[in-house]
């Protein structure tokens, strides 16, 4: 029986929601999309009029085919060319969803999203759906056919291993604009020593060019490595200029709620740089230049006002 347009509408007001388990849950805005079209066809296929709580059947539906998602992810992720990381969203995108509180900014946050590599798919689920969406243990375990009190030990252990990463501290965005001029400032001064005063003693720096953009296999960690690194990415060069076809402007903004650096070229997101912020000082730099994961950032760019560039030419 084909949907009727109230049937429809039901699932279009649903949507913005899903999108934002969706992506929480995959760390990838286009699988998202896609889980979230995969729902849309089992709802079409099923028989709506017998569904007696829309939002809890849609939930069920798209949480199950995002568990068989990471399941399969993982074994993908092991022939993955170079570090992975997650598809970074800019400020104001929906797919973020509900940011009222600081848990559910946190659960977006690209640190988290990152630490949320470590959990298995269940612990993942559950902490999305408690933490970012506040439901009951009750309905989490309905969702994922366990029992309540598997969903809170679960819970429990999902959410030690988050917070055993480093203490982050929220930032607004202006906040995180300042940081990123201080930081841009510092890495085109040609030395590493202005740069080795802003990260702590530990920062890391990763990139993720899956195969398809240069970026090094592995982290630099330590705050001299770090700074060295970051002082060579921002050396004018005519080798960076030939791999990315030009010089990128270099933008400050935000992306999943953390201060960001945004280069852009042509009108094209090649690079978004995604700073973890510390009370002790910079502590990650995560990069994301895999073209296939800035495709959603790129249309967002398009059309959002970003003001004028902080670098005009990176390199």
């Amino acid at each position: 029986m084909p949907l009727t347009l109230n049937d429809v509408d039901r699932f279009e007001a649903s949507r913005p929601r899903l999108e934002a388990i969706a992506y929480r849950l995959l760390g990838s805005a286009s699988e998202a999309e896609d889980a979230v079209q995969d729902t849309y066809l089992r709802w079409q296929a099923a028989d709506v009029d017998r569904v007696e709580v829309p939002e809890a059947w849609l939930t069920k539906v798209l949480t199950n085919l995002c568990l068989n998602q990471l399941t399969s992810a993982r074994a993908r992720r092991e022939t993955y060319v170079g570090e992975w990381l997650p598809e970074p969203l800019l400020a104001g995108d929906p797919m973020l969803g509900p940011a009222d509180t600081a848990e559910q900014r946190e659960s977006v946050s690209y640190a988290v999203l990152a630490l949320m590599e470590r959990l298995s798919p269940n612990e993942r689920a559950v902490y999305v759906l408690r933490e970012a969406f506040g439901y009951p243990h009750r309905e989490i375990a309905e969702i994922l056919d366990l029992t309540e009190a598997a969903c809170q030990q679960i819970f429990h252990r999902a959410k030690k291993h988050v917070a055993d990463g480093k203490a982050r501290t929220e930032i607004d965005e202006a906040a995180a604009r300042r940081i990123v001029e201080e930081f841009l400032a510092a890495a085109t001064t040609g030395r590493t020593e202005p740069l080795v005063r802003l990260l702590t003693a530990d920062a890391i720096a990763i990139g993720d060019g899956g195969g398809k953009v240069p970026a090094r296999a592995g982290a630099f960690e330590g705050a001299i490595a770090v700074a060295k690194f970051m002082r060579g990415l921002f050396k004018p060069g005519v080798a960076k200029r030939n791999i990315v076809g030009g010089s990128p402007a270099v933008y400050a903004t935000t992306a999943n709620g953390a201060p960001a650096a945004v280069a852009v070229l042509d009108g094209r997101v090649i690079g978004i740089m995604c700073l973890e912020v510390t009370p002790d000082g910079i502590t990650a730099f995560r990069n994301q230049v895999n073209p296939d994961k800035l495709d959603r950032a790129t249309r967002h760019w398009a059309a959002a006002e970003h003001g004028e560039p902080l670098i005009d030419t990176a390199f």
